[in-house]
């Protein structure tokens, strides 16, 4: 007789042990399939082959699938099928209030940076995967339910509606916020997925960073394209409700005819070995916004560490903490920048930049320059007050660069003999040399 054959239909386990653990790794592309991976499916296929053959072919054995995954703590076992897909419901389930689904929706206008962020409260608060129940915000626990939370859908949709919401684009359209779905409309218990585009982490833009519901939690990771099986079935789609992100009066970059703001080119333009156009608008846009004084000169187009400590200081200022705040800008980092919105970075030192031309202490050229603001525009004021170059000043110095700072320091270059250029009013390491001496 012929034996039994098993098919494994998980999208991506979460399971700990040992055996998941090595595969995962062994073999990123390829889990489904795998079915000796775990070791409870490997038992189960085990007995279920011997059985038959003892039995025979005319005392057929059912075949024993192999498990989603174990089940965790708060999961439900056996009322769910494998698959992290759904139904249409309203929000918070039947048994809450009720809204009419509509077949022709009208969008509600959300920003990227919105459905980012609304993505990020799940992966935060580590919400259970479940297609039966929902949570506080009233939105289903399943991936439909993940999707149509952050795309602010008036109703918990499922694999096989949400495209309705979106309009189909082509892998090279993609950008943060959009969704890949795969609706397996013949046997919609099989396979169906939907994870959330968050923009690619590498040149070739063969991983991208998923936010997707899942057993046995909600996590942000990177993905291979466009999933880790069945890749060619899921098809990009884009929120009709999608709109740019609207400039804020009053700050820099929102000033009444300003150019529409550059788009966040992805992730792989940021980091070590980077050297674009990007790094330098990012440590521009960083300087602007306070976080001038992680650069010991000014921002250029190779990556370096004054980046990274700028970034983080930056995010640090939102108030986010862990990977949230790693010093490397994610899409919703460069939104805040590129609109001026967010907290700017407040008149602290931001970590210690090094010694430049070899003069200890001294920041760089660059933190005094117009329009430069940060503390040690303050820390060279107060010096040259104690040094009897402050009567230029009508209140006490302060982190934002202006016409007194220059008048004193060039006071103080000519005190030391200099004349011309070398007394035009911006220290350069050996004006700070002298004056802190």
């Amino acid at each position: 007789m012929e034996s039994p054959v098993f098919e494994e239909i998980d999208p991506a386990s979460d399971c700990d042990c040992p055996g998941c653990v090595h595969w995962r790794r062994a073999l990123p592309h390829s889990w489904a399939g795998r079915a000796g991976a775990h070791p409870a499916a490997h038992r189960a296929l085990a007995l279920a082959a011997v059985a038959s053959a003892a039995l025979g072919a005319g005392h057929t054995v059912p075949a024993a699938a192999a498990p989603h995954a174990p089940h965790r703590p708060g999961i439900p076992a056996g009322d769910e099928p494998d698959t992290p897909q759904g139904a249409t419901s309203p929000l918070h389930g039947p048994p809450g209030r009720t809204t009419e689904p509509s077949a022709a929706p009208e969008p509600t206008a959300i920003t990227r940076a919105e459905i980012i962020d609304r993505a990020r409260t799940w992966v935060a608060a580590k919400v259970p995967y479940s297609m039966s129940a929902y949570w506080s915000d009233g939105y289903r626990q399943d991936c439909s339910g993940y999707v149509s939370m952050a795309w602010r859908l008036p109703g918990n949709e499922w694999t096989g509606s949400l495209a309705a919401f979106g309009e189909k684009i082509s892998k090279e359209e993609l950008q943060p916020g959009d969704i890949l779905l795969f609706h397996n409309a013949s046997d919609p218990e099989k396979g169906s997925h939907v994870t959330i585009f968050g923009g690619w982490t590498d040149s070739t833009r063969t991983s991208y960073t998923a936010y997707e519901q899942t057993r046995p939690h909600t996590r942000r990771q990177s993905t291979p394209y466009a999933y880790w099986n069945d890749s060619d079935r899921y098809v990009p789609y884009r929120y009709k409700g999608v709109t740019a992100q609207e400039p804020v009066p009053g700050k820099d970059g929102g000033q009444a005819g300003a150019p529409a703001v550059t788009p966040y080119p992805g992730a792989v333009y940021f980091g070590r070995g980077a050297n674009n156009k990007y790094v330098t608008e990012l440590g521009r846009m960083l300087v602007a916004r306070g976080a001038g004084a992680a650069y010991a000169s000014g921002p250029g187009p190779r990556w370096t560490d004054a980046d990274r400590r700028a970034t983080r200081a930056f995010q640090l200022a939102q108030g986010w903490t862990g990977a949230d705040a790693d010093g490397l800008p994610d899409p919703r980092t460069w939104e805040l920048l590129v609109t001026g919105q967010g907290e700017d970075v407040k008149d602290e030192p931001v970590g210690q930049p090094p010694a430049s031309h070899g003069v200890p202490g001294y920041p760089g050229r660059a933190m005094f320059r117009p329009g430069a603001s940060n503390p040690y525009v303050t820390q060279l004021g107060d010096q040259l007050v104690r040094k009897g170059f402050g009567r230029f000043y009508r209140v006490g110095p302060g982190p934002r660069w202006g016409e007194a700072d220059r008048r004193g320091v060039e006071a103080f270059q000519r005190s030391q003999g200099w004349r011309g250029g070398a007394a035009d009013g911006y220290p350069g390491p050996e004006t700070w040399r002298r004056l802190f001496s």
